[in-house]
């Protein structure tokens, strides 16, 4: 099976033979157990893009000072979770090939999976930062190994738990807790622990997996599991820059449902959240 071939969206002006960062969606919401429609997530933040600024005052970084691209969205044919998957995984390993940080914008929580397998194959020491209101830990959902509630369970198995540090959590089984204590670098509900442990990764490659319900939903009400107590954007906008100066190799954004806030506040929330992201993989990128 072969990947598409990926075309520059309008929705940034570099090409991308220039463009060392590249960001593309992947629409799908195919295991999502509560709330659908975080397939239209890579479109709500587009929209919002539109009329964000492209510079940021806290890096003193402007977005269109740099080569940036925007793929487009992945066709993905819908109906059957492990071909979705596998494509994800074809188009991930080509921009890898071609040399590109990759930033993928959901879509539900399992696409992070397939990204995540193409990184550990470049980089055997791959950690992987975790942001996010729900464990992800489960063996399994109703029988089934791969879903949005397990995705970070498989991540483990590939990467290794201790390779997996997991913040913000507040919500899980009993087993994804005590399975999450146990092998996981676990740190429920703050993000109060975050620098001391990227101070000790080093110079070791950095995957972060954001899962936008980490914010509470008086912030981001648009997603298909909202979890109260979460925390606020400041807090999440000063981990994005924290965790940028560690050696990102790539990153999503995952778990916008557009209309489930027919305010459009949430898409502002995530526009503003990747335009931060890509301003500090910029600014600190190695």
């Amino acid at each position: 099976m072969r990947a598409r071939r990926l075309v520059p969206h309008e929705g940034f002006t570099g090409t991308y033979d220039e463009s060392a960062i590249v960001v593309f969606g992947v629409p799908f919401d195919g295991t999502v157990s509560n709330r659908p429609g975080t397939r239209f997530g890579p479109d709500g933040i587009r929209a919002e893009l539109d009329g964000l600024e492209t510079y940021s005052p806290a890096l003193d970084v402007d977005l269109a000072d740099h080569a940036l691209c925007d793929l487009g969205d992945l066709e993905l044919a819908f109906g059957h979770a492990g071909r979705v998957l596998t494509h994800i995984r074809l188009a991930c390993d080509q921009l890898l090939a071609d040399g590109k940080r990759p930033v993928a914008l959901g879509g539900e929580h399992l696409i992070s999976l397939p990204l995540i397998e193409a990184q550990h194959a470049r980089h055997p020491d791959l950690c992987v930062v975790h942001l996010d209101a729900h464990a992800d830990l489960r063996e399994d959902y109703l029988g089934e190994p791969l879903s949005h509630a397990t995705v970070m369970r498989r991540v483990a198995e590939r990467i290794g738990g201790d390779s997996l540090f997991q913040f913000g959590i507040r919500s899980g089984t009993k087993e994804e807790f005590r399975f999450g204590r146990a092998h996981t670098r676990f740190h429920p509900f703050s993000l109060e622990t975050l620098s001391g442990e990227l101070d000790a990764l080093g110079s070791r490659p950095v995957y972060l997996s954001v899962d936008l319900d980490v914010l509470d939903p008086s912030v981001l009400p648009g997603t298909g599991t909202p979890e109260p107590g979460g925390i606020g954007f400041h807090e999440l906008i000063e981990s994005l820059h924290r965790i940028a100066r560690c050696q990102v190799v790539g990153a999503d954004l995952v778990e916008l449902a557009p209309s489930w806030d027919a305010s459009g506040a949430s898409n502002a929330v995530a526009a503003k959240a990747l335009r931060e992201l890509v301003a500090g993989m910029l600014k600190f990128g190695r």
